[in-house]
């Protein structure tokens, strides 16, 4: 009974996290396409079989399908839920209808349309970091050493107590947090070091140790530790100005560290086990909600950001892919041929296939 009630509170916790994420993504295409004129035949969060639904006012239908993996907003002259177009239909239509019909509207249009889904996940997560600054107050760490773990890089490299770490491979450091975040990627590389000590600048070189380490939800990941812990942590009442550029600096960090991650998986200087899929993100999903709301709310801040660039890959079928499609036409002045179009729909579809079976092997693995 208790690991079907501990698979059922999993699944529970995947579905409301993926849904509100995929929501918010959605609801970022529709609500610029309404603006837009467009207008909109379904809204749906899942795919494949309608659970339930409903028609509002203007016609759309808002509906629940059976696999809660994605979601999408179909507009009228699409043939699918990719966006691709109805060329039958959308060749004896009415001038009234093209009005209406997202393909038929300006070039600029339709890039603000497609952008906006990617773009309200980044707003999702600077919205969720800005409500955590703004409850909890900005955690003030200065870069300067508090303790050194023994046997650690630290003490090899000639590390003491009270230096501050301004620059680590000419990024500057502006608080203990950015120490990680600089480090965050290293895979057991040297790196330099820019110290004041004693009002004296010294440079050193240092390369950080892979280690388990716990992620906070209870699972164990690989960390490059440099082996120092910081001082006193204190919290500092900021006004919204300084919140909001604080989560925008948060979020683009998250997207910048995957981007470095996912360049170091295709360089084959990182493995691609720790990839996660649908499984991986519902473990993670129930671990975050056997903890507290706030760790779920966390977990969505940060799925949200990764949603959003994942969008954002110029692979067909995504929004990227798209938006390189409405790039290529405004250069050429002239759409790319259909048939092309539809090669580069297939192929892109093939790539998320064999990434979704990928990740979904991996995630069995991990279990086993």
């Amino acid at each position: 009974m208790t690991s079907l009630y501990s698979f059922g509170h999993t699944i529970a916790a995947f579905i409301i996290v993926l849904s509100i994420i995929v929501f918010i993504h959605e609801y970022g295409h529709y609500i610029v396409a309404k603006l837009c004129g467009v207008r909109i035949t379904a809204f749906s969060i899942g795919f494949g079989k309608e659970l339930f639904g409903w028609n509002d006012k203007s016609g759309t239908r808002w509906k629940v399908s059976l696999l809660p993996l994605g979601g999408y907003v179909k507009m009228h002259g699409d043939s699918s839920a990719a966006s691709t177009a109805d060329s039958d239909l959308l060749e004896n239509m009415s001038e009234q209808e093209r009005a209406t019909t997202f393909h038929f509207k300006p070039l600029y249009k339709k890039m603000l349309i497609v952008a906006a889904g990617p773009i309200a996940n980044f707003l999702l997560t600077i919205a969720i970091f800005i409500y955590f600054i703004m409850s909890n107050g900005l955690p003030s760490i200065d870069p300067v050493i508090g303790k050194l773990m023994p046997d650690s890089p630290a003490l090899s490299a000639g590390l003491q107590v009270g230096d501050r770490i301004i620059m680590i491979d000419d990024n500057k450091v502006s608080s203990f947090n950015d120490i990680s975040y600089l480090l965050s990627t290293n895979l057991g590389t040297p790196v330099k070091l820019e110290i004041i000590r004693a009002d004296t600048p010294v440079t050193l070189t240092i390369t950080p140790k892979l280690t388990e380490d716990d992620d906070g939800l209870g699972n164990k990941i690989t960390r490059p530790l440099i082996g120092i812990k910081s001082m006193d942590v204190k919290y500092e009442d900021v006004g919204l100005v300084r919140a909001v550029g604080e989560s925008v600096r948060r979020t683009y960090m998250i997207c910048e560290s995957t981007l470095k991650v996912m360049g170091q998986m295709i360089s084959g200087n990182r493995s691609a086990k720790d990839l996660k899929g649908p499984v991986g993100i519902a473990q993670l999903s129930g671990q975050a909600a056997s903890k507290d709301t706030h760790t779920v709310i966390w977990l969505i801040a940060i799925i949200s950001a990764n949603l959003g660039l994942m969008n954002l890959l110029p692979i067909p079928v995504l929004d990227g892919g798209h938006l390189v499609y409405y790039i290529i036409e405004a250069f050429q002045g002239r759409p790319l041929a259909q048939k092309i179009q539809e090669y580069g729909f297939r192929v892109g579809f093939a790539l998320l296939a064999m990434l979704m079976a990928f990740t979904l092997i991996n995630d069995l693995r991990k279990l086993v």
